[in-house]
């Protein structure tokens, strides 16, 4: 088994690198790739964490992006943590992050009535990594504003209501350059019934886009049949994962909506020595 979307603390996970990566020897799994939010900081600690184990550590990373009033999520994989552009990628992403959070603190303060400040968000992000909405939610509940996370997303962070404010972001074709650049796969996340998929696809192809992620623990049967055979149609390899942000405890439910073949790594690792075989032969 594997898993090839997992969130760390170093974004809006629970579980630091190193508790990941024992979970992951405790449920079995054969391969894992940390996709933190727009960093690479969870990588070598799950190295360190799992260099005496049989567990192989993916370099990954998931990159936030819009494009047409659509949140397009692009995933990385097999990518080098250190390629100077995608870490361009990642601090433009993290000052805009910054600037979100202090309109939301505006935003809260004049039309939420609820009095939270930059360092209460900031004292629930993990130094190094990137800081976001899961944060602002526990920072309202702490302050009274809401009874539990979800409602603090009900209330204050969707793009309706009036104390939202949305961060300016690169567009999927740079995440997908960026990403290339670095000698990764790239692929579209959890794409569900995103009606601009097959589009949106075709057209990140031109940049490098190498899959679309069908299996999730969010999709139903017909939307991973879908994505499948949009993939095969297109010439994409299909990949999937928890999406898992959680504790320990609950993972193994998670776990077992994935549905995951086996045949997923084989072709994730046949797509990465082909873009390696390609960038040799450019040089």
């Amino acid at each position: 088994m594997i898993d090839l979307h997992m969130h760390t603390t170093f974004s809006d996970g629970s579980l630091s690198p190193e508790e990941l990566v024992a979970m992951a020897i405790e449920n079995g799994l054969e391969a894992i790739a940390i996709t933190d939010h727009d960093n690479t900081q969870s990588y070598l600690p799950a190295i360190e964490a799992a260099k005496d184990t049989e567990l192989e550590i993916i370099p990954g990373i998931e990159i936030n992006t819009w494009w047409h009033d659509h949140e397009i999520h692009i995933l990385g994989y097999y990518i080098d943590p250190e390629n100077e552009y995608l870490q361009e990628v990642c601090q433009e992403h993290n000052i805009a992050r910054e600037e979100q959070i202090k309109n939301f603190v505006q935003l809260m303060q004049k039309h939420g009535k609820v009095k939270i400040s930059v360092e209460d968000i900031q004292s629930y992000s993990r130094p190094g990594g990137t800081i976001g909405r899961p944060h602002v939610a526990k920072a309202i509940v702490e302050k009274g504003g809401a009874v539990n996370i979800s409602e603090a997303f009900r209330r204050f962070l969707v793009p309706t209501a009036p104390t939202y404010h949305r961060r300016t972001t690169v567009t999927p074709h740079e995440a997908v350059e960026a990403i290339y650049e670095s000698g990764g796969i790239a692929v579209i996340a959890h794409p569900g019934d995103m009606e601009i998929i097959e589009d949106l696809a075709t057209d990140l192809m031109n940049y490098g886009l190498r899959g679309i992620e069908a299996y999730h623990r969010s999709h139903s049967s017909v939307e991973i049949e879908f994505h499948c055979s949009l993939a095969e149609r297109l010439g994409l390899i299909v990949t999937g994962g928890t999406d898992f942000h959680g504790t320990a405890d609950v993972y193994p439910q998670s776990l077992s909506r994935l549905h995951l073949p086996d045949w997923v790594r084989s072709e994730l690792k046949q797509e990465k020595q082909r873009i390696d075989l390609k960038s040799v032969k450019a040089s």
